[in-house]
Parts: C-alpha cells; structure tokens; sequence
C-alpha cells in the first residue's frame, strides 16, 4: 500500500512539474491544445495542463545558430546571408555576401506560416540580393552599397511581414570581384592618382608663376613710383633751388639799381662784372691767349666811372 501511494504521490509531482512552466524575459511559448493552437505564453510563471496542452518547437537563431526549441527568442537576432557568386548587369561575376538584422514580431504567424524561418529568410534574401545585383552595373555595385543595403532591407521587410518578421537592417559584408578585376581596378586607382598628383603639381607650378609674375610686376610698379617720386622731388627742389637764385639775383639787380640811380648804369655794371667772371675762366691756364670784342673794351672802361660812382653815393 505505501508503494502505491508513493508511486501516486510521485505521479502528482511529475504532473505538477509538467504543467508549471517558467517563461524568461524576452521570450515566448505557443501552447498547443491536442494539435492545435492554443494561446502564447509570455515572461513569467504560467500553468499548462500536462499531455493535453504541449509547447509546440519552431526553429530559430540563438547566439548565430539556427536550432529547435519551444522557446522562441524575440529579441534581435542576426541572420547571416551565405556568400554567393552573382552576376551583374555587365556580365562581371562576383562574390557577395552579406548579414540581416531581424525580429520576431508575430510569434504565432513566425510558427504557423513558414516550415523553417530562418532557412525561408536566407534563401528570400539570396535569391533577392542576386536579383538586385543582376540590375546594376560592377562599379555601381561598388559604390552604392547603401543603396543595395536599403533596397534589399525594404524588399525583405515586405516578403517577410506575412511570416511575423521584422527586417531592422541589412549590410553587405563582402563584396570580391574577380581577380583579373581587381588587378584592372587597381591599375586604374593609380593612373587616377598619378593623373591627379599631376593635375595638382600643374596647378602649383602655375600659382608659382602667377605669384612670381605679380611680384615682379608690383617690384616694377613701386621701382617707377619711386622713380618717379624722386623726379618730382627734385624737380621741386631745383625749382625751389632757381626760385631762390632768381630772388636772390632780384634782390641784389634791385640794391644795384638804388645804389646806381638809374637801370641804365646797373645793366652796365651788371654787365661788366659778368665779363669779368668770364674773362677769369678764359685765362686759367699760362700763356693763354684771349681775344676780346671792342664792345667789351668799352663796357670794361666804363667800369671804373661806374664803381666810383657807387663810392659817391
């Protein structure tokens, strides 16, 4: 009898330990009633009824493996696109690969709708990546991988709704052209920059000469604005210089015509005195001879009438 009751109360225990049921944060349980469905499970604690109620298993990806289980993880998950060779529209065949960010956004429909989500995922991104590549030029693959990034993200949040799938981003890993591509890149790569190093050492060459033209042509404008400065100024000076001698001379022509009395006797004067300075150059030298005028003679002898006429006075 205490056999019985044992294997009794050991029953009631297993029992109670089916049909308590502990769900984490972040994940949910769809609860089958005999085959079909029942409700959703979310966190917390919750009572199923043993062998009449089951957690049905779907597959999912948990730490970037895709297995079994009857708890379904709702947080983002990362879904890796295989590498795959494509073909573009100019006939260059690449290899691509690339990385999806999603979340389960319908539990029921996720399980209900699609055999394998994940498998069903991959494959729609494939065969829509290869799609989209198929469309587009090899250079243009290569600088637009924004573009492709949000035109496949938008094609596979589209498909995808229908499985209770949310696609939040997708990025493109790898993109490898052929070898014999590559090398015909690279080869171009550096005849653009050779072409632009020269492009750049052309226009320095020619700011160098352009500078040293302005600077040459300003040293010749400031070497003429001095020179010609300096012409002025000594325009100005001697013109100063004649003013003075002339005041100076009209000053001494007017005494002279005081002390004389009449214009007549200070041009004889004048006269007379500016022969005699003359007459002191012709003879700087011995045995020099010089000839003088007969006019001359008689402007000399009135010299001596004209000085005593000056002591009078």
């Amino acid at each position: 009898m205490e056999y019985v009751i044992g294997a009794f109360l050991l029953f009631i225990v297993i029992i109670i330990a089916k049909g308590v049921v502990i769900v984490q944060q972040s994940q949910q349980i769809i609860v089958e009633n005999l085959g079909t469905y029942h409700r959703t499970l979310g966190p917390g604690l919750k009572i199923i009824i043993p062998f009449l109620q089951a957690a049905r298993p779907c597959y999912w990806v948990t730490n970037g493996i895709i297995h079994m289980s009857t708890r379904i993880d709702i947080r983002e998950a990362v879904l890796d696109i295989p590498e795959q060779n494509v073909i573009t529209r100019d006939n260059v065949s690449i290899l691509i690969d690339a990385i999806m960010y999603v979340q389960i956004t319908d539990t029921k429909k996720a399980l209900y709708e699609v055999a394998n989500l994940p498998a069903a995922v991959s494959q729609l991104a494939q065969t829509s990546l290869r799609s989209l590549i198929g469309e587009m030029e090899l250079d243009q693959t290569l600088s637009s991988r924004d573009h492709i990034n949000s035109k496949l993200k938008t094609i596979l949040d589209e498909a995808t709704d229908k499985w209770g799938l949310k696609v939040n981003r997708v990025e493109l890993r790898n993109i490898q052209p052929p070898k014999d591509i590559q090398e015909a890149m690279e080869k171009q790569m550096q005849a653009e920059r050779n072409r632009r190093a020269a492009v750049l050492e052309a226009q320095g060459d020619k700011e160098a000469r352009v500078a040293r033209s302005e600077g040459m042509m300003q040293e010749k404008i400031n070497y003429a604005e001095g020179e010609k400065e300096a012409q002025i100024r000594n325009a100005v000076g001697e013109a100063n210089a004649i003013k003075a001698i002339a005041e100076a001379q009209a000053t001494a022509i007017q005494q002279i015509i005081d002390k004389a009395g009449t214009p007549q006797l200070a041009i004889q004067y004048l006269t007379a005195i500016n022969y005699l300075e003359k007459f002191g150059k012709f003879t700087q030298g011995e045995g020099d001879k010089v000839y003088i005028p007969y006019e001359a003679t008689a402007t000399l002898a009135s010299l001596g009438s004209i000085k005593d006429l000056f002591q009078s006075k």
